[in-house]
C-alpha cells in the first residue's frame, strides 16, 4: 500500500510538471501562430488512452508514463515525420518562423518549469514555513574522513571560507558543492583544516559514504515503555545517558549502536538524573533494545515563518541554489561510483512520503520541476537543449542545419535517452535487491 501511495504521488507530480512544460511550448507556438498538431501527457506508441480533437490540435493521454510531447508542424521531433518535411514549408509551420521565434518556442517548456519550481517553493515557504536544525551541535564523523583532518566532536562552521548556518547545509554542500577546505571548532578553538587533496563530494561518492556527519544529539530519554526492560532497570523520562559500561555515550547514535552491539546481554547504564550520577544494571533483548524513546530531533530545531514577501525572496533563493547545486553535482556522475547513483522513476518514487504528506509532495514537485528544466537544457539531441544548439548554430552561421542531420541527431538522442533509462532502471533493481532502495 505504501508503495502504491508513493507511485501515485510520483505520477501526479510528473503529470503536473509534464503538462505545464508542454504547455510552455504550446503557448509560445500559438503566440507565434505556429500550428500544434498534438498535445500529449505521456507517450502513446500504437494507441492512446484518451484523445480528443479540438480545433487544429489533438489532445490526449498516452499509456507509457515517460514524459509527454507536443507535435509542432514542420519540426523534426520524436515523431520523425519525414514525409511532412519533404513538402514545401507552410506559413504556419515551425520551420517557416524566424530563428528567434523558434528559439523561444523551444525554451518555452524550460522557462515554465523554472517559474513553476520557484513559485511552488515560495508557496511552500508561505504555507508551511521552514524547519531547520541550527549548526550549533558537535558532530560524529565517519572514520574515512579522518584523512581530511576531521575529528569526532568537531563543529563544522565553514566550507571554503563560506559560513554554514544549518546542519542540513553541512551534508548537502559536502556532496553538491566543490569543497576543498573546511573550518571547524574543536575544543572551543576555531581551526581551518589544510586544503584537501581532492574534492570532498567526489571522495564521499567514490567511498560510498552516505552519512559522513551525524549531529551529537544528547542521549536524553523522552519516555519509557510500560513493562519494558528499561522500566525494570529504573530508567525514567529525563534521564541522560553518559556511558554504557566503558563506552562514553556522547550522543543518541552512539548510545543506540552500543546497545544494539550487545543483544541479550547484561549492561551497566551510567545515567545523569538531574545532576545525580547513577549506575543502573539492565538486560537487553535480542535486538539490543531496552524499550525507551529518545527526545526527538525536533527539540533541537527552529521553525521559521515567512510573510508573503519573504516567501517570494526565499523561494527564489531556494530555487537558484537548487539549480546551482544540481549542476555542480553532475561532476559526480562521470565516475564509476557516481554513475551507480543514477536512478530511475523507482528512485524518484522512493523520496515521497508513504502517508501522502502534502508538504513533502510540493517540495519534491518543485525540486523535480527545476531538475526537469535543467535536464531539458542539456545539449542532447531529442531534448529541448539539443534543438536550442541547432537554432543557435543557425543564428550564428546564417543558415539552418540540413534536415537529414537533424533527423540523425534526433535518432541518436532518442537512443541515448532510452539507454540511460535502461541503465538507471538497472541501478534501481540492484539497489532493491541489495536493500539500499525501498518503496515500502
Amino acid at each position: 500500500m505504501i508503495a502504491l501511495i508513493k507511485i501515485t504521488q510520483l505520477l501526479l507530480s510528473l503529470s503536473i510538471l509534464v503538462v505545464l512544460h508542454e504547455m510552455g511550448h504550446y503557448l509560445a507556438a500559438r503566440y507565434f501562430k505556429t500550428r500544434v498538431e498534438k498535445f500529449y501527457l505521456f507517450m502513446n506508441p500504437w494507441f492512446s488512452l484518451y484523445k480528443k480533437q479540438v480545433g487544429e490540435t489533438e489532445w490526449g493521454i498516452g499509456w507509457l508514463p515517460l514524459g509527454g510531447y507536443v507535435k509542432i508542424s514542420g519540426m523534426v521531433d520524436e515523431s520523425m515525420d519525414e514525409e511532412q518535411m519533404k513538402l514545401p514549408p507552410k506559413p504556419y509551420e515551425f520551420r517557416s518562423k524566424p530563428a528567434w521565434q523558434r528559439l523561444i518556442i523551444m525554451l518555452g517548456g524550460i522557462i515554465v518549469n523554472l517559474i513553476v519550481g520557484f513559485l511552488i517553493y515560495s508557496m511552500v515557504l508561505f504555507s508551511w514555513g521552514e524547519t531547520v536544525t541550527p549548526n550549533d551541535l558537535a558532530l560524529e564523523i565517519d572514520p574515512k574522513l579522518e584523512e581530511f583532518g576531521f575529528q569526532n566532536g568537531d563543529q563544522i562552521i565553514k566550507y571554503n571560507g563560506e559560513e554554514i548556518t544549518t546542519f542540513d547545509d553541512i551534508r548537502r554542500k559536502a556532496f553538491f558543492n566543490i569543497v576543498t577546505q573546511a573550518t571547524v571548532i574543536r575544543d572551543g578553538v576555531e581551526i581551518t583544516l589544510p586544503t584537501f587533496d581532492q574534492d570532498l563530494g567526489k571522495f564521499l561518492i567514490n567511498e560510498g559514504v552516505r552519512t559522513p556527519f551525524r549531529p551529537r544529539i544528547p542521549a536524553l530519554i523522552k519516555s519509557v515503555n510500560e513493562g519494558s526492560r528499561a522500566k525494570a532497570a529504573g530508567l525514567r523520562a529525563g534521564d541522560l545517558f553518559t556511558a554504557i559500561g566503558d563506552v562514553e555515550t556522547i550522543s543518541q547514535y552512539v548510545t543506540k549502536t552500543t546497545l544494539e552491539s550487545q543483544p541479550n546481554s547484561p549492561v551497566l547504564l551510567h545515567i545523569d538524573r538531574n545532576g545525580q550520577a547513577l549506575i543502573l544494571p539492565a538486560m537487553t533483548d535480542t535486538l539490543g533494545h531496552l524499550g525507551f524513546e529518545f527526545m526527538g530531533a525536533s527539540n533541537y530545531q527552529d521553525h521559521i515563518e515567512y510573510t508573503f514577501g519573504q516567501s517570494i525572496v526565499g523561494g527564489f533563493h531556494l530555487a537558484s541554489n537548487t539549480i546551482r547545486e544540481y549542476g555542480l553535482s553532475m561532476r559526480l556522475v562521470f565516475s564509476s561510483a557516481g554513475s551507480k547513483q543514477v536512478g530511475s522513476l523507482l528512485t524518484f518514487a522512493s523520496v515521497f512520503d508513504g502517508g501522502w504528506d502534502w508538504h513533502r509532495f510540493w517540495n519534491m514537485t518543485a525540486f523535480f520541476s527545476l531538475i526537469l528544466a535543467f535536464m531539458n537544457l542539456l545539449p542532447i539531441p531529442a531534448l529541448d537543449g539539443g534543438h536550442v544548439v541547432f537554432l543557435l548554430y543557425e543564428m550564428i552561421v546564417g543558415k539552418p542545419a540540413p534536415d537529414k542531420i537533424l533527423e540523425i541527431a534526433q535518432v541518436i538522442g532518442m537512443i541515448l535517452l532510452l539507454g540511460l533509462m535502461v541503465f538507471a532502471l538497472g541501478n534501481d533493481f540492484v539497489r532493491l535487491f541489495n536493500g539500499e532502495l525501498s518503496l515500502g
